[in-house]
């Protein structure tokens, strides 16, 4: 065989091949790619776990890999379970009363009791703004309408396919399995095979597990636990739909800029405006202790020293995540936004300035310098 070089169509011939082999393989199990990145962000999460667990002395991979799968069948499962089915029912009850009479019978008394919309006009009629209690109303009732069928709707996909959700957790776990044991085998098979340079290799990996469990870890963390009290604090005080507002707040706190205080704080004041002062403090002061303990000690402490990523791009990516991919767009996100920066920052100090380089040695031979031609231009006799 002659030599294999970048004019050899050999080469070019293989490369083909080899591309062609990587389309059907990325066809072949697009239908378990939600499955393939759920079990690695799982598995990167227990890893840890995973180390502890396996002594080679004593326990084997074997059984620590299956001992940690248990533990996340336990920590996962059963309250995702749970979860589902009480956020569908709640939901779909939210729902009802926000298409039906009965949030606007609320809102109607609220404002007829409080007269808050009258004195707001009086204030507003400076500026030739009049509000209607009708508008307000119709605004309230659609977002609440909008955000319980939306919750309603991705509950509901899984507790009607529960079989299907079934295999595909005991299929994520098979997955979880194997990556505790041979992860570190794949990883140095993928990093063979990459072209690039040992050091951006291990910079590509180590930027993008530490960007990826900033905002996953931190964010994800900090959501559970300010939407868990948050939704306990509504059903203290006879909320109705007190789990599925839990939700919500978990959501709006995994969400940075925005934050779980677009729900408390409103709470507050409409609390405060109704006469009841005391539960409003409650509201309020719970929401500023709240915040300043998971946005200022925990996330901190969970985060350490990883990188962390703008407050607006991690917005960006949730939003577009769950635009693009439903409920797992929280996760898939921020891993896409992650992969993009990383890769920006190993182009940014590794091949930006050899592009620039290339890019200025063509346009010199292609035109002489626009200084030098300019004293030319100038020197007598020339031209």
């Amino acid at each position: 065989m002659g030599d294999v070089n970048s004019k050899n169509p050999i080469l070019w011939f293989f490369l083909a091949c080899f591309l062609g082999s990587i389309i059907l393989m990325g066809w072949l199990i697009k239908p378990f790619l939600p499955i393939l990145v759920l079990a690695g962000v799982v598995s990167g999460m227990f890893y840890r776990v995973y180390t502890i667990i396996h002594t080679p002395s004593k326990i084997g991979p074997s059984v620590a890999s299956l001992v940690t799968c248990l533990l996340i069948f336990c920590i996962l499962f059963i309250p995702i379970v749970f979860f589902v089915s009480s956020l569908a029912q709640q939901a779909f009850n939210l729902y009802l009363m926000a298409k039906g009479a009965v949030i606007s019978d609320q809102i109607n008394d609220f404002f007829r009791d409080t007269r808050i919309l009258d004195k707001a006009n009086e204030v507003l009629a400076n500026f030739n703004i009049t509000l209607t209690g009708e508008e307000l109303k119709t605004a309230a009732t659609d977002v609440i309408r909008f955000v319980a069928f939306y919750l309603y709707e991705q509950s509901r996909s899984i507790a009607t396919n529960l079989l299907t959700f079934v295999v595909n957790f005991f299929l994520m776990l098979m997955v979880i399995y194997y990556l505790l044991i041979d992860g570190k085998r794949l990883l140095s098979f993928i990093v063979e095979l990459s072209p690039l340079p040992s050091e951006q290799e291990s910079y590509l990996f180590g930027k993008f597990r530490d960007m990826a469990g900033a905002v996953l870890i931190g964010n994800g963390l900090g959501g559970i636990i300010q939407g868990g009290t948050g939704g306990i604090l509504f059903a203290v005080f006879g909320f109705e739909s007190a789990f599925v507002w839990g939700v919500i707040m978990g959501i709006l706190a995994f969400l940075p800029i925005i934050g779980i205080g677009v729900i408390l704080v409103p709470t507050s004041i409409y609390m405060f405006i109704k006469g009841r002062i005391a539960v409003s403090l409650v509201f309020l002061i719970f929401y500023l202790v709240l915040m300043t303990v998971t946005e200022y000690l925990f996330k901190p402490k969970i985060v350490g020293k990883r990188v962390k990523m703008h407050p607006l791009i991690v917005f960006f990516a949730i939003i577009g995540g769950l635009k693009l991919f439903g409920i797992l767009g929280i996760i898939y996100g921020p891993i896409i936004i992650t992969a993009f920066l990383t890769l920006a920052e190993i182009y940014r100090s590794s091949y930006q300035q050899l592009v620039e380089k290339e890019d200025g040695q063509s346009l010199s031979g292609s035109r002489p310098d626009t200084k030098e031609q300019n004293r030319i231009n100038q020197t007598p006799g020339s031209g």
